[in-house]
């Protein structure tokens, strides 16, 4: 059903933007726009998706590992194994080189099909995509539900095995065991432990947590390629008075930011709302891009896709669309902190997808 549902929805944003065939590219860091499109999650290499007005699709890809994965996973496509995709999918075009052709991303394009020297135009289409990623259908928010409870349950797992002595990536490790036994195929997840020396979050490395650690993560797994996210923070043994309060400015900012999320509202708005929590406590200088990337960011089949949430961004929120507000940054009295929850835009306000309490957990404290 999702499937053919986004199909259908692909093909009537192209007819209403006169949009003959569309191509769309993805790698395995990014796979959204090709996923949208054909159904396929790219896991290695590249892979390029034509896709005509009448419906048919081609997926070229790179690897003949996903070309093999490609025939057994998906139904409907043309695939081809393609070791030099540009000057393949070049070839194809130049067959409907008179045919407006758009491409989604078109920067992320190999710069062989991108050239103007190239019988065939590619317009821009990305934007046409990307309204298709960002507001979703039915079917996709509630694979985002689903997506947000292993979320909170993959959580009470990381808590459960945050203990001293353990390293970071044996604690991933326990997450994906647990996730990976519910039928979730990905899952992105960083995290970091210790107090004021730690600047924020990376993967997994072999640092062992100790007693007194700030242990932060955000976690996000996924359910048919539609990703939800957690971000939380715990501390082994006994919270102190500082990191209560410290915590308190988080919890302030997650609430003022989701209060923001409605219809008509920017993601500018969002991030504002945000923002001015810590300037109100005298933090305002961690909510600049020298302590923190992001207040937010879009979710779907990417797990940071767009909007991001900014103050300088002003694409305006409408109900089918999915966010995670999360005031992650640098304390300083404390270090890096995160506190993160994933919400649908409704034609009210937002619904927050989870359910683990906005706290400070203490282990064993």
């Amino acid at each position: 059903m999702l499937r053919e549902e986004r199909r259908a929805r692909l093909l009537e944003a192209m007819s209403e933007a006169g949009v003959d065939a569309m191509v769309v590219y993805g790698n395995a860091w990014q796979g959204d726009y090709l996923r949208y499109a054909a159904d396929f999650g790219i896991l290695e290499g590249h892979g390029i998706a034509i896709v005509t007005a009448a419906g048919a699709i081609e997926l070229y890809v790179d690897s003949a590992v996903e070309a093999e994965r490609a025939e057994a996973e998906t139904t409907g496509l043309a695939i081809a194994l393609a070791p030099d995709i540009g000057r393949a999918v070049a070839q194809r075009l130049d067959r409907i080189a008179n045919h407006r052709i758009a491409a989604a991303p078109r920067r992320f394009l190999p710069s062989f099909l991108a050239d103007a020297g190239r019988a065939f135009a590619l317009a821009d289409g990305t934007a046409l995509v990307d309204r298709l990623l960002m507001h979703k259908l039915p079917v996709e928010l509630d694979a985002m539900r689903r997506a947000a409870k292993l979320a909170d349950e993959g959580y009470a797992v990381f808590r459960k095995a945050a203990i001293p002595g353990r390293r970071q990536y044996e604690l991933c490790s326990a997450v994906e065991a647990f996730l990976r036994a519910k039928g979730c195929p990905d899952n992105f997840m960083i995290l970091g432990s210790g107090g004021r020396d730690v600047l924020g979050m990376t993967p997994p490395s072999d640092r062992r947590i100790v007693a007194g650690d700030l242990v932060t993560t955000e976690l996000t797994p996924s359910v048919e390629g539609y990703y939800a996210q957690i971000c939380r923070t715990l501390v082994v043994g006994k919270a102190t008075a500082k990191q209560l309060r410290a915590h308190d400015v988080y919890r302030e900012a997650l609430e003022a930011g989701i209060a923001a999320v409605r219809p008509g509202a920017t993601a500018a708005d969002v991030a504002r709302a945000e923002n001015d929590v810590f300037r109100k406590y005298g933090l305002g200088d961690y909510v600049t891009d020298r302590y923190t990337r992001v207040r937010g960011h879009g979710l779907g089949l990417f797990v940071d896709s767009k909007p991001h949430i900014l103050e300088d961004v002003e694409t305006v929120l409408a109900p089918g669309m999915a966010i995670i507000v999360h005031p992650n940054t640098y304390h300083p009295e404390i270090g890096y902190m995160v506190l993160g929850d994933a919400v649908l835009v409704t034609e009210t306000g937002a619904e927050v997808l989870l359910r683990t309490p906005r706290q400070l957990f203490e282990l064993g404290g």
